[in-house]
């Protein structure tokens, strides 16, 4: 029997509130539009068809605070059918109990209980069509150039709860490009198959590579500074922002000019 409605061990599947998702969807894509120049995925890391049929395990880098909201914006953008899970380090978790309702739960780390516990669920999760699971693979804090990526035990095991599962790499970056705002960038590698039928060795390193050649190909694009490679999911606010900027526009529309807030219009594409 599933735990009661907001106890500590409830099943994160029985805590999941549409409503509650919906809502919080909307205001992380407003701090997003606030906080960001652009949300963009590259053309070659888009996710191919899915039809939700089969169990979905998205892994990722972790560079970033920012991750958990580019999970939830990604998520829903590009596999608008599914529902997604998402596991936390359960002390970080206590600080933001509303998401428990948004389909996060916690995971106790560094302990044989929490290493069992996160099995259980995510078994649980990817055992319902149309779930799915994102995680980040190296379970820490990590900067992007940082090789090789480790793989979190839980993720590399995961396979033997879940054979049929796919498993897709993500590589995020979050660089400044020539505004006040980062970018926020994302692309997905070809889905990782037959993880099942291996040692757990050859299982992380199987994993650590494909999510690698991700993240070193979009790192190509980031250097390149070039939105036309990337996909717009959302655009932010460009300029410096302030009385400056205020002023700025002032004086051209006295002048009957254009205003453009950038501070280069040659670079990051169209305002």
């Amino acid at each position: 029997m599933a735990a009661p409605r907001g106890s500590e061990g409830a099943s994160p599947v029985a805590l999941f509130s549409p409503a509650r998702f919906g809502f919080f969807r909307f205001m992380f894509a407003g701090f997003a539009r606030k906080h960001l120049r652009a949300v963009r995925v590259a053309h070659w890391g888009l996710p191919g068809a899915d039809d939700g049929a089969r169990p979905l395990v998205v892994y990722a880098n972790h560079p970033s605070w920012w991750d958990g909201v580019a999970f939830m914006l990604y998520s829903t953008e590009l596999f608008p059918g599914r529902r997604m899970f998402i596991p936390m380090e359960a002390e970080a978790l206590t600080r933001y109990r509303f998401m428990r309702r948004i389909g996060v739960f916690g995971v106790e780390q560094n302990s044989a209980r929490g290493a069992v516990a996160f099995l259980r669920t995510a078994k649980e999760v990817l055992g319902a069509p149309g779930h799915m699971l994102w995680m980040n693979a190296p379970g820490r804090f990590m900067d992007v150039r940082e090789r090789p990526v480790p793989m979190a035990p839980g993720l590399v095991r995961l396979a033997e709860y879940a054979p049929e599962a796919r498993f897709l790499p993500m590589a995020i970056e979050y660089p400044f490009w020539a505004e006040r705002a980062p970018e926020m960038l994302c692309a997905f590698g070809p889905p990782v198959e037959g993880l099942a039928g291996l040692e757990r060795a050859a299982r992380g390193e199987a994993l650590s590579r494909a999510l690698e050649a991700t993240m070193d190909r979009l790192a190509v694009d980031a250097m390149a500074r070039d939105p036309a490679r990337f996909r717009d999911l959302l655009r932010g606010r460009e300029g410096m922002g302030g009385v400056y900027e205020r002023w700025r526009l002032a004086q051209a529309v006295l002048r009957g000019k254009p205003f453009d807030p950038r501070h280069d219009p040659r670079v990051g594409g169209k305002a």
